[in-house]
């Protein structure tokens, strides 16, 4: 994986604190803080060897570009659009807002804390797509029933 090779070729130095090491330390904790959740979102969607190539892609578009999405302000909604085409053209089945965030709460187990972290979105705005999702499936009727509908996609 690009990003592993990236690693191991990187001078470091005991001691000295660069703003490239900063900078690159910053990539690291982003890579390190999202792709347990970016390959689990995969594997639901695509075969176990689709979804490594999946993230991995993701991860080197996100390296490579790394310098322009630490200047988004929000770099974790930009690596979110780029991995959800991704997985859209690996699938040939593209989904909405309302699909993923169903999958990663009821399927993945995501808090809405989490999915907010990991897609660059406002908790408000996860908050009511779960609503909509609720809504379109029936869930949000108030009634108790047995286990959740399942997410449509």
């Amino acid at each position: 994986m690009t990003t592993t090779v990236r690693r191991k070729t990187m001078e470091r130095r005991p001691g000295v604190f660069t703003k490239a090491a900063v900078f690159t330390n910053a990539f690291y904790a982003f890579y390190d803080l999202h792709r347990p959740a970016y390959y689990a979102f995969a594997a639901a969607r695509l075969p176990s060897e689709e979804a490594r190539v999946a993230v991995s892609h993701l991860f080197s578009l996100v390296a490579d570009n790394w310098a322009t999405v630490v200047t988004e302000r929000r770099p974790s909604a930009w690596a979110w659009e780029q991995h959800t085409q991704v997985i859209a053209r690996r699938s040939g089945h593209p989904t909405t807002a309302i699909d993923d965030v169903c999958l990663l709460h009821h399927q993945l187990r995501l808090t809405i804390g989490q999915i907010a972290a990991m897609t660059g979105a406002e908790t408000a705005t996860v908050t009511a797509l779960l609503a909509a999702s609720d809504r379109e499936t029936g869930g949000g009727s108030g009634r108790v029933r047995g286990p959740r509908p399942p997410c449509r996609s």
